[in-house]
Formats: structure tokens, C-alpha cells, sequence
């Protein structure tokens, strides 16, 4: 079982920073591919990043240019830098994995509404609130 957990959230202002942290109870992060996604109330989750095994990325629309998704083997983290936030950046923030599978391609389905269903494993979340 893969245990994942999220730190970093924080209130910030609007143009600002923040990064969140993802620590997984795994030997090798290279061996799965992580995803951040977020949810307000009553909404779905909505894919933001992924990275997969091999270190590709791919990001939503709203957060291109904005937000970078990176690992660190070593210490078996992955990371969500957010530059320039906005108000509608804030929401809870989830880390989610899956088991890489080159041949799943994951990144491109970042768009896709079951996006969220590929990931078997979560983290309790981490909340992010920008005000303008």
C-alpha cells in the first residue's frame, strides 16, 4: 500500500508563491507516476500536473506557465511549485500515484473527466487559499 502525504499549503496573495510537497512510501518515485489535482466543494477533482516515470510532464491548461511538477528520488518526494497565484488557484490539493506503465499514457489524460480514476492511491490533501 502506497501511502502518500501532502505539505505546504498556505494562505498567500494573489501573485505570489508557494510550493507543496508530496512524501511517498515507496523505494522509487521513477517507478510510478504522480499527479496533483485539486477540488473545491462540491466540484470533482481537476487534474493540474502529472509526471510520469520517465520525468515527462504535462499540465492543465490553467496552470501552464504557472505551476511546474518535479521529483526527488532521493528523497522520494514530488513537487508542486506555484508561481503567479490567483484567486481561483485556491482549493485542497491532492497527491495521487499510480503504478508507471509506459504504454498507459497517462500525461495525455490529464484532460480526460476520468483522469482521476487512474490513480488507486491518495493523500488526505493540503489547502491552498490565495486572496486577491
Amino acid at each position: 500500500q502506497v501511502q502518500l502525504v501532502e505539505s505546504g499549503g498556505d494562505s498567500a496573495q494573489a501573485g505570489g508563491s508557494l510550493r507543496l510537497s508530496c512524501t511517498a512510501s515507496v523505494d522509487s518515485v521513477n517507478r510510478y507516476c504522480f499527479a496533483w489535482f485539486r477540488q473545491t466543494p462540491g466540484k470533482e477533482h481537476e487534474g493540474v500536473a502529472v509526471i510520469d516515470g520517465a520525468g515527462y510532464t504535462n499540465y492543465a491548461d490553467s496552470v501552464k506557465g504557472r505551476f511546474t511538477i518535479s521529483k526527488d528520488n532521493a528523497k522520494t518526494t514530488v513537487y508542486l511549485q506555484m508561481n503567479s497565484l490567483k484567486p481561483e488557484d485556491t482549493a485542497m490539493y491532492f497527491c495521487a500515484a499510480v503504478l508507471y506503465d509506459p504504454r498507459a499514457s497517462t500525461l495525455a489524460g490529464l484532460y480526460a473527466p476520468t483522469f482521476a480514476s487512474r490513480f488507486p492511491y491518495w493523500g488526505r490533501g493540503t489547502q491552498v487559499t490565495v486572496s486577491s
